[in-house]
């Protein structure tokens, strides 16, 4: 697999990035660009990842395309549709977003409506507009399943994918989002595998990350975590990914905030990599 993550530490250009992403040592990163950055650093990015045998595996949106404001729902979608375009133009496989929300506990808030027949539809609805609007040949949008929205579990995702009914809708991975309940927790190897099995097919790209639950009586708290911080065996979870994905699958670290986060938690990865047999 191709371990990496975002290149985190300040930079101003594709020069400053250049020298941040050889420390890194990530062989796939997510993209430093999105639609509206000049044309010639896009370019210059790309050579960079090309010249150091890198993967720039994700394009992200990160909108919700469902806002209650509908003049921000409307910029969403838009936002999304050339991002699209974008990857596809690339030759980026993934463009990712979350399915969105019209509750007002934030952009990719929990509430009640994200569950109801009528969100379903709109997801589904709102899937088949960006694709079709951008006709994509090479990048496929996806949707990063989360703990409280749709898709929140491998079987809710391969429905999806049969609802949308898009060859180019596919999955991004993110088990640890999936982690939702004790039970998947406690049993997570079965669960991670559950996922990969039934999910592998159409995933164009993985996220990385540790699970750690609180036992409190009589409830639990779930927290994503830097790996090494949570009580998932790393040796196993990558041999997982490495028994169902292609060698060169990307699998991101995410959600750390400076360069030294994510040089710990590769560094975490890495050996749990090595005492594996797993090659990165």
């Amino acid at each position: 697999m191709r371990l990496g993550g975002t290149v985190a530490g300040a930079f101003r250009t594709p020069a400053e990035w250049e020298e941040l992403l050889v420390a890194s040592k990530f062989r796939a990163v997510t993209a430093p660009f999105n639609a509206y950055t000049a044309e010639n650093d896009i370019a210059a990015y790309c050579e960079i990842a090309r010249k150091h045998d890198v993967v720039i595996a994700e394009v992200g949106v990160w909108k919700n395309v469902f806002d209650p404001d509908p003049v921000k729902a409307a910029e969403a979608v838009a936002f999304a549709k050339k991002q699209l375009a974008l990857a596809d133009r690339l030759g980026i496989e993934c463009c990712v977003n979350i399915a969105g929300t019209s509750g007002s506990a934030g952009w990719d808030g929990a509430d009640p409506s994200n569950y109801t027949e009528e969100t379903y539809e709109r997801i589904v609805v709102s899937m088949r507009e960006i694709i079709d609007a951008v006709q994509p040949k090479r990048a496929y949008y996806c949707l990063e399943p989360m703990p409280w929205m749709v898709p929140d579990g491998p079987d809710e995702y391969l429905q999806l994918i049969k609802d949308v009914d898009r060859p180019m809708f596919a999955a991004h991975m993110d088990f640890v989002n999936m982690i939702n309940n004790p039970r998947r927790h406690l049993c997570s190897e079965a669960f991670i595998e559950e996922c990969f099995k039934k999910l592998a097919p159409y995933i164009k790209s993985t996220h990385l990350k540790d699970s750690h639950m609180d036992r409190m009586q009589l409830t639990t708290v779930l927290t994503e975590c830097s790996p090494g911080e949570g009580e998932l065996d790393f040796g196993k979870v990558l041999t997982i990914i490495d028994r169902y994905m292609p060698k060169d699958a990307p699998v991101l670290l995410e959600h750390m905030n400076t360069f030294e986060e994510y040089d710990r938690a590769y560094k975490v990865v890495a050996a749990a990599a090595a005492k594996a047999g797993v090659g990165i």
